[in-house]
């Protein structure tokens, strides 16, 4: 059975704010999706956005790798078999 927690919601400039008690697990500055459904509110944590890979350090580093020309990107057909289907020239 999961931990019950009481809290007061109190003022905080023009807003209204809830305290939440540190033995949720919650860090500082985690964003929260907060809604009403019913007279009740649920909060979850916001889902991160994946995080950006920063290519410019490896710039340059495979001095023989050209990038591929228009006609050398075409594929021949072949069979391909997914999920027990076979697929023709997918």
């Amino acid at each position: 059975m999961s931990q019950e927690y009481r809290a007061k919601v109190f003022k905080s400039g023009n807003s209204l704010a809830l305290r939440l008690p540190k033995g949720l697990g919650l860090k500082e500055g985690t964003e929260m999706k907060v809604r009403e459904e019913r007279g009740r509110y649920i909060a979850m944590p916001v889902d991160e956005k994946p995080k950006k890979i920063d290519l410019a350090g490896i710039y340059g580093s495979a001095p023989g790798f050209k990038p591929f020309a228009r006609e050398e990107r075409q594929f021949e057909d072949r069979e391909l078999d997914w999920e027990g289907k076979l697929l023709k020239g997918a």
